[in-house]
Order: C-alpha cells, then sequence, then structure tokens
C-alpha cells in the first residue's frame, strides 16, 4: 500500500486539533490506516515532523495531503463532502482539445480540464506535483495507462490538438531544459536519466508519438514522457490546463476527477472546476470533461446488516455513510434499500459490497459483534487440488523428502536443451521481452528447478532427497488466456548409487496414498471409481532418461488409460549441464489426473 508522508504540523492544523501519537495512531486505525511518526535529515539538516500515513490501496483520493485532511475532517464530522462543480468561463465558450484519428495508434483516449485562478504555496504546489507522481506509480502504472501533462494556462493558447506525429517532427524545449530537441533526440538525451529513462520503451518504438500542440503549433507536452518548458507551472501559476492521455478511458476519467477535485478548494471559489470541450469524433468520444456528477447506486440495508452483524436502521446507516463521504437516503419504493451519492472521487465504489466495508470502518471494527456473520460470500474449502497436493506433500516428507521451492520462470536451454528434449513452438509460454537469459519461458517441467537446486547444494552430504509439488504452464490455444497451468509432483534423488529403487518406493507410495485418500472421501476428495483404478509402469524411451532405465507411468480409471508420469536414472549428458558429479533418479507426475 502507498505511503504518503504529511508535514505533522500542517495536518493538525488542518484537522483543528493536536494530537498525542497515540490519539493519532488511533484515529487512523479507526479509518482503516496506520501511520508512523518521522523526523528525516535531508542535506545534513533535520526537517520538521512528518507522519507517514499508509493509505489504503484503492483509495486513490487519498494520496496527497489535501485527501488526507478533507476526509479525515469529514470522517471525524468537522466537514461535509464537497459538493464539485464544473463551470463554464463567462463567455460561455469552453475551452476545445480535438483528438486526431492517428492518436488511435499510440494513445486513443484524452481528457482534460481546468483549474481557474488558484493560488500556490510552496506546500500546495509540491503536494501537486506529489500527488501527480503517486497517480503515476499507482493507478497510472508507471505511465503506461495514462499519462498527466499540467501548464500554465497563460502562456498557451486554446484550441489545442492532440496528434501523433513522426518523432522527427516534434521540436521543443524539453522540461527545465535550454535546448531545443525533436523526438528522437530526445529519446537519446533521457536515456541515462534516473528517472525519466523507465518510460522511454512507452513509445520509442512507435512510428508516431502523442504530442499535445496549442492554437499557435506551440508544443505542451510529449506524452507519457515531458511536457514543454514553455508552459511549465510555477507558484506564480494562475491557470492550470490539465492534459490526460491514456490507453484505458475508466482510468483516465478517474486521474482526471481526482486531479481536479483535490486542488479545486484552492480555487478563487472552492470546488469548482472548468471543463473542457473533448472533440474526439473517430471514435465517439466527444464529451465535455470531467464529469463531477456523483454516481448514483443503491444498497440492501439488511445485507450490509448481516455482514457487519449490526441491525442499524437506515437514519443510522445513512449517518455513516455521511462519515465515509457518502450522501445517502432511505429509497421511497423499498424500506431496505438505501439510495445513495458516491462522490467523485470514490472510484473504489463498486458494488454494494464496497458500501458495507464503509459502513463498518465508520462503525468502528473493534465495535462490531464478535460472532460469525449470518452471511457470507464464501464458504472456506480448500480447492481439491490443493487438498490434493497436500497429501502429497505430507506423504513425501514423512519419507524423509525435503520440499524445495525454485522458480517457475527459467531459461529455454534449461527447459529443454539440458533435458535432451525439443522445443516444438507450441508447449512453452515464453516471455516477449525477458529481462535475463535466466527467466525466459514459464516452465513445462519441475525438473530443471529441482536439477538447479542440487547444484547449488552439492557441498550437502549425500545422499540429497528433495521434491516439489507446484504448477507448469503449456500453451493451449483453446483457452481464452491461450495458456493453462497444471499441478505436478516430481521428486529428485543424488547419491553415490542411482538410487532409482528409492524413487521408485517414493512414487508406489505416493500411489497407494492417493488411491486410500479418495477411497475414503477424505475432505471432500470423491471418486466413486478409485477402488477400480489401477497403475502400472511401461519401460519408455526418453532421451533425458540413461537407455533401458527409465519407465512410463500408467494410469487407468473409469476404463480410460493415460500415461501420468514418468521416473528414471537421468542420462550422464543431463548431468554433466547441471554440473552434477554423481547419478540422479527423478519422478515427475500430473497430479491433476486423479481428480
Amino acid at each position: 500500500m502507498p505511503t504518503i508522508a504529511v508535514d505533522k504540523a500542517a495536518l493538525f492544523e488542518a484537522l483543528g486539533q493536536h494530537y498525542t501519537t497515540e490519539e493519532f495512531d488511533a484515529l487512523c486505525f479507526e479509518f482503516a490506516q496506520t501511520s508512523n511518526h518521522d523526523r528525516p535529515v535531508v542535506n545534513g539538516k533535520q526537517e520538521p515532523p512528518q507522519l507517514k500515513i499508509e493509505i489504503p490501496a484503492n483509495r486513490y483520493d487519498m494520496l496527497c495531503f489535501e485527501g488526507i485532511s478533507l476526509m479525515l475532517n469529514i470522517f471525524r464530522g468537522r466537514a461535509t463532502s464537497p459538493e464539485y462543480r464544473t463551470l463554464t468561463p463567462s463567455n460561455g465558450k469552453a475551452e476545445v482539445l480535438t483528438a486526431h484519428k492517428e492518436t488511435a495508434r499510440i494513445r486513443p483516449y484524452v481528457s482534460g480540464a481546468i483549474l481557474r485562478n488558484i493560488k500556490f504555496t510552496k506546500e500546495r504546489y509540491e503536494s501537486f506535483i506529489g500527488l501527480q507522481d503517486k497517480l503515476h506509480q499507482n493507478l497510472a502504472r508507471q505511465r503506461t495507462l495514462v499519462a498527466i501533462g499540467t501548464h500554465d494556462l497563460d502562456t498557451i493558447k486554446g484550441p489545442f490538438t492532440y496528434e501523433a506525429l513522426p518523432p522527427e517532427d516534434i521540436h521543443f524545449v524539453p522540461l527545465n531544459q535550454t535546448k531545443s530537441m525533436n523526438g528522437v533526440e530526445m529519446m537519446t538525451f533521457y536515456e541515462n536519466d534516473k528517472h525519466l529513462s523507465r518510460y522511454l520503451p512507452i513509445i520509442r518504438s512507435a512510428p508516431v508519438y502523442p504530442v499535445i500542440l496549442d492554437a499557435n503549433r506551440t508544443v505542451c507536452s510529449m506524452p507519457p514522457i515531458i511536457n514543454s518548458n514553455h508552459s511549465k507551472i510555477t507558484l506564480a501559476t494562475r491557470n492550470i490546463f490539465i492534459d490526460i492521455t491514456a490507453t484505458d478511458r475508466t482510468k483516465a476519467e478517474i486521474v482526471n476527477n481526482i486531479l481536479v477535485c483535490m486542488f479545486s478548494q484552492y480555487t478563487s471559489e472552492p470546488f469548482t472546476v472548468e471543463p473542457i470541450q473533448i472533440v474526439s469524433s473517430h471514435n465517439n468520444e466527444t464529451r465535455l470533461a470531467p464529469n463531477l456528477s456523483p454516481r448514483r447506486s443503491n444498497a440492501s440495508l439488511s445485507y450490509m446488516n448481516a455482514c457487519c452483524g449490526l441491525s442499524l436502521s437506515p437514519k443510522e446507516a445513512c449517518a455513516l455513510l455521511t462519515r465515509m463521504s457518502h450522501k445517502s437516503s432511505p429509497s421511497p419504493s423499498d424500506p431496505d434499500t438505501l439510495d445513495i451519492l458516491i462522490p467523485p472521487t470514490r472510484a473504489d465504489i463498486l458494488h454494494q459490497a464496497d458500501i458495507m466495508e464503509d459502513i463498518a470502518i465508520a462503525h468502528g471494527f473493534n465495535r462490531l459483534p464478535r460472532s460469525f456473520p449470518s452471511i457470507s460470500g464464501t464458504i472456506a474449502q480448500a480447492l481439491p487440488i490443493n487438498k490434493l497436493s497436500d497429501i502429497i506433500r505430507l506423504e513425501a516428507a514423512m519419507a524423509g523428502w525435503s520440499e524445495v521451492m525454485p522458480l517457475i520462470l527459467c531459461s529455454h536451454a534449461e527447459n529443454f536443451v539440458n533435458l535432451n528434449r525439443t522445443d516444438d513452438g507450441e508447449t512453452a509460454v515464453k516471455l516477449a521481452n525477458p529481462k535475463t537469459a535466466e527467466y525466459q519461458v514459464v516452465r513445462t517441467s519441475l525438473l530443471p528447478g529441482l536439477l538447479k537446486t542440487l547444484r547449488e547444494n552439492k557441498h550437502h552430504t549425500l545422499p540429497i532427497k528433495i521434491f516439489e509439488v507446484s504448477d507448469v504452464a503449456f500453451k493451449d490455444l483453446t483457452l481464452e488466456r491461450k495458456s493453462r497451468n497444471e499441478r505436478h509432483f516430481a521428486a529428485a534423488y543424488i547419491g553415490k548409487s542411482s538410487g532409482f529403487e528409492i524413487v521408485h518406493g517414493l512414487m508406489d507410495r505416493i500411489m497407494l496414498m492417493l488411491k486410500s485418500a479418495f477411497i475414503t472421501g477424505e475432505e471432500g476428495l470423491q471418486g466413486k471409481d478409485a477402488a477400480e483404478a489401477a497403475y502400472w509402469i511401461d519401460e519408455v524411451d526418453d532421451p533425458t532418461f540413461f537407455p533401458g532405465h527409465a519407465a512410463a507411468i500408467n494410469f487407468r480409471v473409469r476404463g480410460k488409460e493415460s500415461v501420468v508420469g514418468v521416473f528414471g536414472i537421468l542420462h550422464p549428458s543431463v548431468l554433466e549441464r547441471f554440473e552434477l558429479r554423481y547419478p540422479v533418479s527423478t519422478l515427475e507426475v500430473n497430479v491433476e489426473v486423479f481428480l
């Protein structure tokens, strides 16, 4: 969850009360937050005391000082939820931002707003910039989904256009620079910048770059990389033009609403925002933005009471929702329903379950009855595949084997070449842009992880007996996600002798216990035909194993036969590639066939 650092004295002043450490920690706990007190040292100088508040991951409206102070004041009853409004300018004509069709090739959606007659102080300015950074890192997913541009409106002139141009045709002076560059030059200039270099790959390989231009073709920004120095905002800025470009329209509007709502309190007429006309006829996105109208929703009072173990009246429930910045009233058509107006800052409210959570927070988690809820969304029970895995883990551990948990990613060579297997191109899920050669594919076998574990533990006393119960992945073009997981059990034995009979014994023990578990119906495992199930082994010619020393495990149930696994002594070439000096026997079984 994000942690926000705020000035302690300024927050207490905004809350109208000085708190002790214990009192403020209690307030944060009531509001489902946690806090730490700190006094950082910057450049050898001790800064004023700070509060580091851990914000719930879904509360994007509290990623700045303004949001925290406002929501805590509403929660404590010192303030009411603001009525955010859009006001058109005195001439009746909103500024226009026209999106060109070519932008669909790179970042198809655009939004924006104007904050008129805003008054910045140093603290407000830093909070404004800080909120943009927090939104970029969290909701905007490192600017891949949404990018924010802020400009001094008095330095540029509308109407504005959102275009996609070849990088060689984009020329402007980047923020805090003095030299004009084109798009290609900027990519080279910022590739070693510790802050901006991480965003360059978002558009670097694209044939066109997105750009915001004013009526004089002056570049305002090149999202998601950088703004123009020409329209840079300062403490003296009074009118701010905000552009939002995105690959996800919903998140673009959420970011826009949160940014303007939090800082509209500093405009000459608090909590008002000037909208802009978005013209985007090529994708039917023409509209007035932002839309600050509250969303209408409803929730069942009986559902919320049942979940929380309470017996609130409609009036009491509405009073609690008021503390969470909602406006609500009993429905005139149904006494069990509450009609709720959700403010534009609460994008986290998606379902009546979210309303129920706000009821619980406002009432106080510590004050909820300590009883089993009369209604529950789920009934706790292990998935059959996980129960089956636990049975196998327990049996292997009791047989003296140690469980290991290697990574699910491995190199292409480890998954295929090192095991004397060929890649047909239709089996393994491959990473499109692996960071290292060690993580290129999702494993299709548990053996590479086990063998790498043995390689890294060669200094331990022999023999070593290890196992793993986990997932492998395969391509499956018949599924929507084009891949599927499969639960496997694998074991490996290394010693001065091959240990083939030991691995064989483990396999027999596992198969016996699986059959017993299904016959008794252990904790939800059902297999009516388990008593008739049978398994046997056949010699198999597998290049992974030493010739004549490998066997396939065959399984029959309900009249259907299938090969579920293989075990044997590894081929010397496999041992050499994994740098193992002693013979190794392995076992691998697909356990999903037993369900």
